[in-house]
């Protein structure tokens, strides 16, 4: 019998916890960001993702993803309904977990990772569609991502770690590049919304965008710190580095605002702030505190500017998952190649800043190029062959009007008996 660490484990059932949080606040992030007439819709796809996901990874998700490695690129269906897990432990000697606790905590990252894909076609998506696309895309492009970068975590192996030892501690990777390149595909699929450059589409509710903004960087310590798999030193790191990115972040997006127009807006913190949680996400568990504030300073300009890029380039990203998830993603994962130090992860590797050569950095920009392609291409595929099938964009009319009485035959707001007006 292994004996299994019990504050190791109540950590991860902890952060578990925390990160499935995260999916409810970025229900409420979301929610605020769009207009009133599809509040409820917004939310609905962030709910369902949840449901949806739960049910895959426990038939044949986690199976796919951390069951024993197919030559470094797929799992088996060793595990499939959980099977052979009741009882098994995971994680290095003397830190031993459950393999439930792993595989829960694994769970809520794949959940919040498709969710956040809803951002891209906010007000325009059929929800039904919606549905299929969560089944297929967590299926064809989540679980074979995880297994590339995450399986090593478990034992199982994973290519992009073994072979190309690329650094990712928390999901740059697997959920920010993911994510973002995916987000890209799926808009470009869609189209652009009616009236888009023509009319305001402002949020409809800060307070609601805040409040969510604040329930995801509280989540977000489950999910980086968490990822330390034990209560250490390493979480430690993690989760300080965690706080001072977010923070960093949030300052900088507020600081590019005034320098552009004058003012700082609730909207620009709250996404700097998620900028800056994104950035740290791969970094966390390589860089030092002031790795992760020189991070989090850069991501919120960058961030910032690459928002107001899908107006140049004419495509509706709607509530920015490009620009915020993929770009800073793109910008941490390449951080490590730069500011990793192995004084803080002896698993870890030297930076160009530390004396290690360019052959991290070299590792990390072929790991992004690899997953944003596979990604955006599957993302692509999927989202056109719904679209070509069963259709995946609301009618004209059906955007028009909100997608909440459509879809789900309520409303956030009555007032008046016109709320679709908003």
């Amino acid at each position: 019998m292994v004996d299994i660490n019990s504050g190791d484990t109540a950590w991860v059932l902890a952060s578990a916890a925390l990160v499935l949080f995260m999916t409810p606040g970025l229900a409420v992030f979301y929610g605020g960001m769009v207009r009133a007439k599809s509040v409820l819709n917004m939310m609905m796809m962030s709910f369902a993702a949840l449901g949806i996901t739960t049910i895959i990874w426990v038939l044949y998700g986690y199976s796919l993803a951390f069951g024993t490695s197919q030559g470094g690129f797929i799992g088996s269906f060793e595990h499939f309904g959980l099977a052979n897990t009741i009882n098994e432990v995971v994680g290095a000697d003397g830190h031993k977990i459950p393999t439930l606790a792993f595989s829960m905590f694994q769970l809520t990252f794949a959940a919040i990772t498709v969710a956040l894909l809803s951002g891209a076609i906010a007000d325009r998506s059929r929800f039904k569609a919606w549905l299929v696309f969560v089944i297929a895309w967590v299926t064809l492009v989540y679980i074979p991502v995880a297994h590339w970068v995450f399986a090593a975590q478990n034992g199982a192996g994973g290519w992009i770690v073994d072979r190309l030892h690329a650094l990712d501690f928390a999901g740059g990777l697997v959920v920010e590049i993911n994510s973002g390149a995916s987000a890209l595909a799926l808009a470009l699929v869609l189209g652009r919304r009616e009236g888009f450059k023509q009319i305001a589409m402002r949020p409809h509710n800060m307070p609601l965008v805040l409040l969510g903004a604040g329930m995801l960087w509280f989540g977000w310590f489950g999910f980086n710190a968490g990822s330390a798999l034990s209560a250490g030193q390493l979480a430690a790191t993690a989760m300080i580095n965690t706080q001072v990115a977010t923070a960093a972040a949030a300052i900088s997006w507020m600081f590019y605002e005034v320098f552009k127009i004058g003012r700082p807006t609730t909207l620009g913190i709250a996404s700097g702030a998620i900028a800056g949680a994104v950035v740290i996400t791969p970094a966390c568990g390589f860089v030092t505190p002031l790795g992760a504030l020189l991070l989090g300073l850069i991501a919120g300009v960058a961030s910032a500017w690459a928002v107001s890029l899908k107006f140049k380039l004419n495509y509706d990203d709607s509530l920015d998952v490009v620009g915020v998830h993929g770009v800073s993603g793109v910008i941490g994962m390449l951080g490590i190649g730069f500011l990793a130090t192995t004084a803080v992860n002896e698993a870890g590797a030297n930076g160009l800043f530390f004396n290690g050569g360019t052959q991290l950095l070299t590792n990390q920009a072929i790991g992004i190029v690899v997953i944003a392609a596979f990604s955006f291409t599957v993302t692509w595929l999927i989202g056109t062959a719904i679209a070509k099938t069963m259709g995946f964009r609301s009618s004209k009319s059906d955007e028009v009007e909100g997608l909440d009485t459509i879809y789900h035959a309520e409303s956030a707001y009555d007032i008046g008996g016109n709320s679709n007006r908003f």
